[in-house]
């Protein structure tokens, strides 16, 4: 008897779908049986993501284009509205984009440049969460959301700009929020993978060699089993890559 894949009927949501990290995460939960939700700005690289899950053999998934930039608490709210109206539930959350235009001072940077990149990676995923975590506590199998985070030894420094300010925010997300859902249906943990070959590295990093590191497939099962609840990660705690 062919046994079911183990995470059948259950359905992830990936914010930045179309990105390094994010679409191997959803090819990697796809295969495993999970309805895969892709929610992006850019169509044409979300259409290609689903035409890769589609060849993978995988379950249909579905496209959500959103812009985090411009969306509104509205906007995440009838999110929230077309997922329990299409699916019924919500079983985790990966929320994997982000937003670097380069390194730069705080003093040279263009002052709209730092308030998107605090916004996209910090404001919106907040916003995002606020408006998905209703829909989440109705999991039957209990829910779980998973945020990226970087190295605060690293970002927390000269040139990082709105970058460093939102990532070191969005690690304090993670400990508040942590404490709200304590003992809840929803759980919430962080991952820091390590450097990975990826476009927005190369925008920060244009002179080393992309080489030296991991494609991003590589922290895709480690994507997996903590949306699934696989991983031994405590609720509100951080997984990081080799440690």
């Amino acid at each position: 008897m062919i046994e079911p894949a183990r995470l059948d009927g259950q359905v992830f949501l990936v914010v930045g779908a179309h990105g390094g990290l994010g679409s191997e995460a959803a090819r990697a939960a796809a295969r495993e049986g999970a309805t895969v939700v892709l929610l992006g700005r850019r169509v044409p690289k979300l259409n290609q993501v689903y035409d890769q899950l589609v060849a993978d053999g995988s379950p249909q998934p579905a496209i959500y284009p959103l812009d985090l930039e411009g969306a509104s608490p509205a906007d995440y709210e009838q999110l929230s509205d077309t997922l329990r109206r299409e699916f019924g539930r919500l079983d985790g959350v990966l929320i994997a984009a982000a937003e670097c235009k380069g390194l730069s001072s705080i003093e040279n940077s263009d002052p709209m440049d730092l308030v998107r990149a605090v916004h996209v990676n910090l404001t919106a995923p907040m916003l995002l969460l606020q408006a998905l975590l209703p829909l989440q506590r109705e999991s039957p199998s209990g829910s779980r959301i998973v945020l990226v985070l970087e190295d605060d030894a690293r970002v927390q420094h000269a040139f990082w700009g709105g970058y460093g300010v939102a990532k070191a925010g969005l690690g304090a997300l993670l400990n508040i929020l942590a404490e709200e859902l304590d003992g809840g249906a929803v759980q919430l943990t962080g991952m820091r993978p390590g450097p990975m070959r990826t476009n927005l590295r190369s925008r920060v990093f244009f002179a080393e060699d992309p080489g030296q590191w991991p494609a991003p497939v590589h922290y895709a099962a480690q994507c997996v089993a903590m949306l699934s609840g696989q991983d031994a990660t405590p609720h509100g705690q951080v997984w990081i890559a080799g440690a």
